[in-house]
């Protein structure tokens, strides 16, 4: 389901100066990405799977907030033959570049993110680089703050200064929210799956921002 883009803020930055981002999120029907205690949602249909594939086989990056990290604990890689092929025909390396967004606890380096065969960059804060930043990471992505956290305008900016002229949004709610509130969303597909999460605090597709 593609979710039409209206009563938004006024946008904070030009298309011109950032990526094309397409976020791409299963829900409940009550509308919600996950449980309160924030498992693994993986409630999707096969059918939802590939789409996303499909998503992330279109996109040079694909941008992830350090809680869904921690949630899966792995990242989707593009494995689909076509898709593969179609990523060769257009001149793009296998996989695109998979970003995880982190502004404060370290990550675990455990998670098979950490092992698995993408190239992996980190978008955090000038101030947390040196506590978040890894040998993993092939790029660290420095964005300006503001009082609210990071600069999502600056980041933004960068990453298509750095040739990422499209981004998959795969998580979770408050990344979402955070670019919502810049204007820096075009496309929001929405799977919504025939089950019912409720729960005090579960997240919502983007949490936290009100239109």
């Amino acid at each position: 389901m593609a979710v039409n883009l209206v009563n938004l803020p006024e946008v904070d930055i030009s298309k011109a100066d950032r990526p094309h981002m397409t976020v791409v999120l299963a829900m409940s029907a009550d509308g919600k990405i996950a449980d309160a205690w924030r498992s693994p949602a993986r409630f999707g249909s096969p059918q939802d799977q590939c789409h996303l594939e499909t998503q992330i086989a279109q996109a040079d990056g694909v941008l992830f907030g350090a809680g869904t990290l921690r949630a899966y604990g792995s990242t989707l890689r593009v494995t689909d033959p076509d898709l593969l092929q179609h990523r060769q025909q257009q001149g793009k390396p296998p996989q695109p570049v998979h970003i995880v967004c982190a502004q404060s606890a370290p990550l675990n380096p455990d998670y098979a993110f950490f092992r698995q065969a993408v190239p992996r960059w980190l978008l955090t804060t000038a101030a947390q680089a040196h506590r978040l930043q890894r040998s993993e990471f092939e790029r660290v992505i420095r964005a300006a703050e503001r009082e609210t956290g990071l600069d999502w305008v600056d980041a933004l900016q960068q990453l298509r200064q750095l040739g990422l002229n499209r981004l998959a949004v795969t998580g979770g709610g408050e990344v979402v929210a955070s670019l919502l509130a810049v204007g820096g969303i075009d496309e929001i597909w929405l799977t919504v799956c025939p089950l019912l999460l409720g729960g005090q605090g579960a997240p919502t597709p983007w949490e936290g921002w009100e239109c």
